[in-house]
């Protein structure tokens, strides 16, 4: 073994150990959904909302609510906070009324908590507003609102739920790190035991490395050659869409502007276009790279060229496009007031994320649809259903909220919504990537396993692919 393998190894022994290191050690939430159910009647109909913090300064997003009908009809409630909730409160509508909330408790898989209605009292409540009398009657309390923002905060939450839910999530968040680790070193020891079979495909990609910058730029010069406007076409779709969205979601359907997870509010535009740049990029990495093999396909039938290089090559010619609406993204959102900081490089991060996800599905895609040419009109079919089921377009943050649980699970099972999810984390709620520990492991799994299915679909479809096309 030479010298430079040794290192090479070596390194990725080291990146290991430390991945493994990393994996062990993460504590995860000790957090889960909690459920609050009361009675309530009162006298007007209105929007009843529960806030909830680790303290009384409360986020917008941090809420959730119920419409009660009115008509001094007892009528359940139930919101869904999380556990771990320190401080909580009561909002009442907006009208003047009064309201009697009784039977109160805290579930969570068959056990259950009284929740203290007497914090919320004259007298316990850490805060009261537009609110001319709360008082506890037997087990119910009674309050009379006037017109206005009327709530009550008190410091209260489900605390013997939550010591509960945190020891089990402590024991099961050491179970899930043992099973990612394990996974981890099994795919570390196949790459091993493997590694001439595994390092055919990346081994032709470097030695070619030239070879595909230049093809990749001369596939972007010919993209548009013909038209007036040249590679400008390549810009101006993207931005069309971008203003369309825009003018359909916050002009035509009101929608206001975002608010991110640490409260800061950001025009509904630049929330928009730090969703749509990722995809953009997908789209035009699924659409050309499963494309790339016909539209080559005088490459394909010569004998000694490496057809492995076409679909990176499709990737990196829609990358140029890609790199240059990152750094528009990131004009308009200075000129909106919010200047880069460090975590903005994760975009980068997620950027290379996007570039392995695509290219392995597209190694797929671009096999499979020389001998099935219908697959085209199949993928852009799943474009228009995903681009939907995406969070993209609406918040799952708060639309989430009126969601069962289940379909927010299946949501967040799809890749992209850890990439378009990473560029708003990057831009807007100012998370590190690290901090989404789960859905990071499975993005790297689901992407891991798309690589090897498509490099082995390609490497045993490719003998063929001269003689169908």
């Amino acid at each position: 073994m030479s010298f430079k393998k040794k290192i090479v190894l070596a390194l990725l022994f080291l990146f290991a150990v430390l991945l493994n290191v990393f994996i062990l050690t993460h504590k995860g939430s000790t957090s889960d959904t909690v459920e609050v159910r009361m009675t309530l009647s009162g006298s007007a109909a209105d929007v009843i909302q529960l806030y909830y913090g680790n303290s009384a300064q409360f986020l917008p997003a941090d809420q959730a609510s119920c419409d009660y009908a009115g008509g001094n009809i007892e009528q359940e409630l139930i919101f869904r906070i999380p556990s771990d909730a320190a401080y909580l409160r009561i909002d009442l509508g907006s009208v003047k009324a009064s309201y009697r909330v009784s039977g109160a408790e805290y579930v969570y898989k068959g056990s259950t908590e009284e929740f203290a209605l007497s914090s919320f009292a004259e007298g316990a409540a850490v805060e009261m507003n537009a609110v001319a009398h709360a008082e506890i009657s037997g087990d119910a309390l009674l309050v009379e609102t006037e017109e206005g923002d009327p709530y009550i905060t008190a410091e209260t939450g489900p605390h013997a739920i939550a010591g509960q839910i945190a020891a089990a999530k402590s024991r099961n968040n050491l179970i899930k790190n043992i099973f990612y680790a394990v996974i981890a070193d099994a795919a570390f020891l196949a790459l091993f035991i493997f590694r001439k079979r595994f390092s055919t495909l990346p081994t032709e990609l470097i030695q070619n490395r030239k070879l595909i910058l230049q093809l990749a730029k001369n596939d972007f010069k010919t993209k548009y050659a013909g038209s007036v406007f040249g590679i400008i076409w390549a810009f101006i779709q993207p931005t069309v869409t971008v203003v369309v969205y825009w003018f359909v979601f916050q002009v035509g359907l009101g929608s206001g502007n975002v608010t991110s997870q640490t409260g800061v509010t950001y025009p509904f535009v630049l929330w928009l276009i730090s969703g749509l740049v990722p995809w953009f990029f997908f789209q035009d990495v699924l659409i050309g790279g499963t494309s790339a093999l016909m539209e080559y396909t005088y490459l394909v039938k010569k004998v000694v060229f490496k057809i492995s290089i076409l679909p990176i090559v499709k990737e990196i010619s829609a990358l140029f496009v890609h790199l240059f609406f990152i750094g528009l993204m990131l004009v308009l959102y200075a000129f909106g007031g919010f200047l880069p900081d460090l975590k903005v490089l994760q975009v980068l991060y997620y950027s290379f994320c996007l570039f392995m996800y695509g290219l392995g599905v597209c190694y797929a895609t671009c096999s499979i649809v020389v001998f099935f040419r219908d697959l085209t009109q199949i993928i852009s079919i799943i474009i228009q259903i995903q681009v939907w089921m995406t969070p993209i377009m609406w918040n799952i943050d708060t639309l989430g909220a009126r969601m069962p649980s289940w379909l927010i699970t299946i949501f967040k099972l799809n890749p992209m919504y850890y990439i378009v999810n990473g560029y708003r984390d990057a831009m807007i709620n100012k998370v590190w990537f690290w901090e989404r520990f789960d859905l990071t492991i499975y993005f790297w799994i689901v992407t891991g396993v798309f690589f090897v299915v498509g490099a082995y679909v390609f490497k045993r479809l490719k003998v063929h692919f001269a003689d169908t096309l």
